[in-house]
């Protein structure tokens, strides 16, 4: 018996995440079809995937691009959508087998909750969701049945190794950490490093926000928080272990003592594979991990003290309510302002820290709140930056 396609929606197919993914599906035509794709602005690169993968409809979230989507389209039967709530309405399609959410940042949340809403289970690669409102999100995944599968190396490896440990007690969870591109360095170098220096990655390829959060650790304070919420952890039952080759993803220990590590060369395409097989594994010709290449694994604490957006994202878990929201807000606007060169390397950490201290903590948020605190924390960012 045949197995019936399973249709993706990929929110973000121009970015780093979405391409990939792209690329899984091309492996698997038989297995997988790509059914809508969004972009925000990259409407050329939108056009071109639209062509090649003819997916049953696109968004092009900027009005001012639709007409050009449109007219390049007009030849296919391909459905063409504009705006930040076609976004969410597409979402509602009953073709849709899967969501992939590979958006950047807060703008994540909004679609991956109409998602949810509309009972499609999740492929998440954009963390800042359950960054920002983890208990939301995951509680109406609850409520509606929706399954929310971690496209994050990170979390995919914590989620591979728990495959038939599920009714097994986690004691804790290690993610690992590459070091990003100044491991080592203190804060005399940091302050002068620029914003070349930090988009160089050792191991991985992503784009340049998640590239800068990583040379700042900040990827991995985000990654904590997650952590929490996919797997139901406490916020000292979640660990960080800086491992330059970047080859373990992740472990988990459980209760007996017993440690499980997921291993493999660092490619994004692995985990989004597994979030779209699963509970299948799928062939694949990615190149394969040679222990004999490695003959060295190594690990270390990370610094949390010159890297101090790692010890801010464990403090605003540990405070809990609408602290992580404050974290991410803030960081996403000091990121973009190093990214302008409008600031230093240091003064990342500095906005963050200003910001988790100034803005009003609310202990139980509801999504209301949790909006207001991300556009009054962008304000005060802006603020101390301007």
């Amino acid at each position: 018996m045949k197995t019936p396609l399973k249709k993706i929606a990929i929110l973000g197919s121009t970015g780093s995440i979405g391409v990939q993914a792209l690329d899984v599906i091309a492996s698997h035509p038989d297995l997988l079809q790509a059914e809508v794709l969004t972009a925000h602005h990259n409407a050329d690169l939108l056009i071109e995937q639209a062509r090649k993968f003819n997916p049953n409809a696109v968004v092009i979230v900027n009005e001012d691009l639709y007409t050009q989507v449109k007219e390049a389209l007009a030849s296919t039967d391909i459905k063409v959508y504009t705006g930040e709530n076609a976004l969410s309405s597409v979402l509602e399609m009953d073709s849709i087998d899967l969501v992939l959410t590979a958006l950047v940042g807060y703008s994540g949340l909004k679609p991956t909750m109409s998602a949810i809403r509309a009972g499609k289970p999740i492929a998440l690669a954009n963390k800042e969701t359950l960054v920002v409102a983890g208990e939301l999100v995951t509680g109406l995944a609850r409520e509606k049945g929706v399954n929310i599968f971690p496209v994050d190396s990170e979390h995919s490896a914590i989620f591979q190794c728990l495959v038939g440990e599920f009714h097994n007690k986690i004691e804790k969870v290690i993610l690992t950490a590459s070091g990003g591109p100044f491991r080592g360095k203190k804060a005399d170098v940091l302050a002068t490093v620029t914003k070349a220096q930090a988009l160089k990655h050792p191991n991985w390829t992503m784009g340049a926000k998640v590239t800068i959060d990583s040379a700042t650790l900040m990827n991995k304070g985000l990654e904590v928080i997650e952590a929490k919420w996919l797997f139901g952890l406490r916020a000292d039952q979640v660990d960080v272990l800086v491992h330059p080759q970047s080859i373990i993803h992740s472990m988990v220990q459980f209760e007996d003592g017993s440690i499980k590590a997921q291993m493999g060369l660092p490619d994004m395409r692995l985990p989004i594979q597994f979030a779209f097989s699963y509970p299948d594994r799928y062939p694949s010709a990615f190149p394969r991990f040679d222990f004999a290449q490695y003959p060295s694994l190594t690990f270390e604490k990370p610094d949390m003290e010159t890297f101090r957006n790692l010890a801010l994202a464990f403090e605003a878990l540990k405070k809990a309510g609408n602290m992580p929201c404050v974290l991410n807000a803030a960081n996403e606007i000091a990121v973009e302002a190093f990214l302008k060169d409008k600031i230093g390397f240091l003064k990342m950490p500095e906005v963050v820290e200003a910001c988790m201290t100034k803005m009003p903590f609310i202990p139980n948020p509801t999504l209301e709140d949790y909006v207001n605190t991300d556009k009054e924390t962008r304000i005060k960012a802006y603020e101390l930056i301007n």
